[in-house]
């Protein structure tokens, strides 16, 4: 086979490898297991609150460590920031800049924009959570001041490739970072609102209560449909790329990031030394000048793999790609798995994603039980076990007590075993014949790894290489280099003379110089340019190595010296009153207007009879957007209303630029603009910026206001009625409008349920388009039942079968100078659409209080209306 080598070997580049650590174990387990960085949340604004997290005393001593090692560190601050917090979130990132912190990950655009104030060069690294998918994410990082870009993990291999290949043709380059091992929502980061939706707690803030790993029910056509021991219907397997690492590195990928700061110490020693052992074996590969047997493409890969497994359970129930060892899958699935797959690097394919029988940690498959006799298990053996290892039996309801114990004693007997249990350790009774036995524990395992991090010496050890120069008459000069860049230079107290027996030779300097154990380093290249035969006293060696070991520590831990300008704060950046903008006063001269956004046709007409002025479309379908247009401006004769805006889908990746020219020939009014492909795409059109941009503080308003010209911006969903004040209070209020009914879209993915679960195909190539044919709702454990429905790119979107409302507070909002309201359907019909429409006016105009409105709706909806997230304490 031809090898796939179109890199020249000077352009392979080596990524860095990216560990998690929720607390000083979990740091320790990264670094002496071979991480190159760690990520590590602190007590405030990071996306894993439930983290232990470290403390702002704590950066010192971290960051001193970590560079110590030749580690660096990069501190999360990847959530949303209020407007009242922008003071607190200054100062806290004054302290992260002044403790030689290497990057922060940031989710918020007033963030970056605050760093790139405080400091021009402390580098920023855009989060998973900006939802970039695309070449023109990576160009708006980029114009924001952003060093590199973490991509969503819903990019696979051709798009990442596509995305280098793009920002290289426009010179917009930055380093790509991708996850690579750990749990996978479902949802785009960013972009996921059903902690939200339905306890008052955002993923944006830190705070997911993961509802994607609870069991629903699907619904089709008002019908249950019998999926059987399928429950977990949005709970992914998690990500193991080592398949794809070959893949990845060609890629042209600057770091490869592993997924878990809520993990114990075990998980991160495991899964790091797994990477950082597959990772070297491929680069040794790859740097060869001719390997003998070059990697295949995981394409190729792919298709050698035997016909496609509808539902993988675990990667040792089907086995996995040639070239990676049996061990390592062993140690991954120890580590934490709820099934292990190559996620979306291969593209989309819906049967495989989701295996939906479990949403919990489930470990290594051993086999099924085949008797039960005499307090014995019997079970062919698919994986080993041994004594003391812990087990549970899976009868196939993971949301019951399961039984499960540790293993007493093992016999085989032929193909068989038989498993004996300690005296009471588990009910018997409760195990069936064809129960599913996994390993979930082994302790001999978990010992190997703590002592991989336990004790003070440095266990992985990083090369220096050496040059030692000198001649007779003179001191030997040893000049030793880090991969880092760091160079120290030591010289002999004493000088050299003439050898007349064993003249030191390299076998001879690099058995002294390579006498580092307990220390950071170990002896990579060692280059002897001694002239002539000479000595020097073994005792001058060492204390030459010695003095290399410490001046080099003392150079690594200096802290970073990035620039901090003391002279700036975040007030200078707040939008100031633009002159040519209406005053406070001149606002609340005009009277509120009701926007509504529809989601088909008889819809639309319902909102046009009611006389809404404003209307926005989003349908599944975006050609129906030009008879949707049509039927508006037929409406209107001479008056420029009503406006009709519609609405490209959320997310664009590369080669999706059809569907946005298709959505921008219905010749709308104006276009609702959900990411960064579309402020590109739609940039001469008039254009309103959806809640999807995340819009929540006045620095990220501002930024949007001034660099795209938006007519409006949605204030994000993630505020409460104190956060949405403070912003209003910051901005000019007319440049915001509020959704204050709606069914908060909660789930967005790229996994789609009708595919799934209504088909058996891959694809929207060979599923048979089921979400054309069926209304599909799925069932939650409260017996609420929330609308499933897909885009055009068959992304997926879960909306909460219960509409929320906002009304309550509208009379402060108008007292506050905001006029646009918006209200938006999903599955209502025309009666329900013109009957909210007239509650929402007549509140509107002063005719009914919000608690009225609210009232009225409950009694008309079968589900009720609950208050939303708007209502929720202003604690959070």
């Amino acid at each position: 086979m031809k090898s796939d080598r179109s890199f020249s070997q000077s352009s392979l580049q080596r990524p860095e490898l990216l560990a998690p650590a929720g607390n000083w174990e979990c740091a320790k387990a990264a670094v002496e297991n071979g991480a190159d960085a760690i990520y590590f949340g602190l007590d405030r604004f990071n996306a894993r609150m439930r983290a232990e997290n470290f403390t702002e005393a704590d950066l010192p001593q971290l960051m001193t460590f970590l560079h110590r090692r030749g580690v660096k560190g990069y501190v999360t601050v990847n959530t949303l920031i209020f407007p009242k917090e922008l003071a607190e979130a200054q100062q806290y990132l004054r302290t992260i800049i002044a403790a030689g912190v290497d990057a922060v990950i940031v989710q918020d655009i007033g963030i970056c924009r605050l760093i790139r104030h405080l400091s021009p060069d402390f580098p920023i690294h855009a989060s998973t959570q900006m939802t970039i998918t695309s070449a023109a994410g990576v160009e708006f990082a980029k114009s924001l001041g952003c060093q590199l870009v973490v991509l969503a993990r819903e990019c696979s291999l051709q798009e990442i490739n596509k995305i280098q290949q793009q920002i290289a043709l426009q010179e917009t380059s930055l380093p790509l970072e991708v996850f690579v091992h750990g749990a996978l929502c479902v949802a785009y980061s960013g972009q996921c609102l059903t902690s939200e939706a339905l306890g008052g707690r955002s993923a944006n803030r830190g705070e997911c209560a993961q509802a994607c790993r609870m069991p629903y029910e699907l619904i089709a056509d008002g019908e249950v449909v019998n999926l059987k021991e399928r429950k977990y219907l949005l709970s992914p397997q998690d990500l193991a790329g080592l398949d794809v690492l070959p893949d990845l590195v060609k890629s042209g990928v600057t770091c490869l990031k592993i997924e878990g700061r809520l993990k114990a110490p075990e998980y991160v020693a495991n899964v790091t030394r797994v990477y950082r052992q597959a990772l070297d074996g491929v680069i040794a590969e790859l740097e060869r000048p001719n390997p003998l047997t070059p990697f295949p493409t995981f394409a190729q890969r792919l298709e050698e793999r035997e016909g496609g497994i509808k539902a993988p359970l675990s990667v040792s129930e089907r086995g996995w790609g040639r070239g990676q060892s049996d061990q390592e899958h062993y140690n991954l699935e120890m580590a934490f798995s709820r099934g292990l797959y190559t996620g979306w690097f291969g593209g989309i394919n819906n049967q495989e994603l989701v295996h939906a029988r479990f949403g919990k940690k489930r470990g290594v498959y051993l086999g099924e039980v085949s008797r039960i006799h005499n307090e014995q298990v019997t079970v062919k053996l698919e994986a080993p076990v041994k004594p003391g290892d812990g087990i549970v039996f899976d009868c196939g309801h993971p949301e019951a007590k399961e039984e499960g114990g540790r293993v007493y004693a093992v016999v085989s007997k032929g193909k068989e075993t038989m498993l004996t249990f300690g005296r009471n350790d588990l009910n018997l009774r409760r195990v069936h014949i064809g129960d599913r036995i996994w390993k979930t524990s082994d302790p001999e395992l978990d010992k190997q790894l703590r002592q991989s991090f336990a004790g003070e010496n440095p266990q992985f050890q990083r090369p220096i290489s050496v040059e030692i120069y000198g001649e007779v008459g003179q001191p030997l000069i040893a000049i030793a280099r880090d991969q880092l860049g760091n160079i120290v230079q030591v010289e002999s107290a004493i000088s050299l003379v003439e050898a007349h027996t064993k003249p030191l030779d390299t076998d001879r300097l690099q058995e002294q110089f390579g006498r580092l154990g307990n220390t950071p380093f170990c002896l990579g290249t060692l280059t002897n340019h001694l002239s002539g035969a000479i000595m020097l006293p073994v005792s001058e060696l060492n204390r030459m190595r010695r003095e290399i070991v410490a001046q080099m520590e003392e150079l690594r831990s200096q802290p970073k010296r990035w620039k901090l300008r003391s002279d700036v704060s975040f007030q200078d950046l707040l939008p100031s009153s633009v002159p040519s903008s209406p005053t406070l006063q001149e606002a609340k001269a005009t009277s509120p207007s009701l926007i509504v956004l529809v989601r088909n046709l008889k819809q639309l007409q319902a909102a046009l009879k009611a006389g809404i002025e404003t209307l926005y479309c989003e349908f599944e379908d975006p050609r129906a957007y030009r008879e949707a247009v049509q039927l508006v401006h037929k409406q209107r004769q001479q008056s420029p209303l009503p406006t009709i805006w519609v609405a490209p889908p959320r997310i664009t990746k590369p080669g999706e630029n059809w569907i946005l020219q298709q959505v921008r020939a219905s010749e709308a009014d104006g276009y609702l603009v959900r990411n960064y492909d579309q402020l590109q795409f739609f940039a001469q059109d008039r254009c309103i910026g959806d809640f999807s941009l995340n819009v929540a503080n006045p620095l990220t308003a501002d930024y949007f206001q001034q660099h795209f010209g938006l007519e409006r911006l949605t204030a994000s969903y993630d505020l409460n009625i104190t956060q949405l004040q403070d912003l209003l209070t910051s901005c000019p209020p007319q440049w915001f409008e509020v959704t204050i009914h709606q069914h908060m879209p909660m789930f967005h993915m790229e996994h789609c349920v009708f595919c799934a679960f209504l088909s058996t195909g891959t694809d929207y190539t060979n599923c048979g388009r089921p979400c054309e044919k069926q209304e599909v709702k799925l069932r939650d454990r409260v017996g609420s039942e929330h609308v499933l429905k897909a885009d055009v790119g068959c992304r997926n979107t879960v909306f909460n079968g219960t509409a929320q409302t906002g009304a309550e507070y509208v009379h402060r909002l108008i007292e506050l100078g905001l006029r646009q309201f918006r209200i938006e359907f999903v599955n209502e019909t025309p009666e329900q659409v013109s009957k909210t429409i007239h509650c929402y006016s007549q509140l509107l105009q002063g005719e009914i209080t919000g608690s009225q409105l609210w009232r009225e709706l409950k009694l008309q909806n079968q589900l009720g209306v609950t208050r939303g997230p708007m209502g929720v304490s202003a604690l959070r």
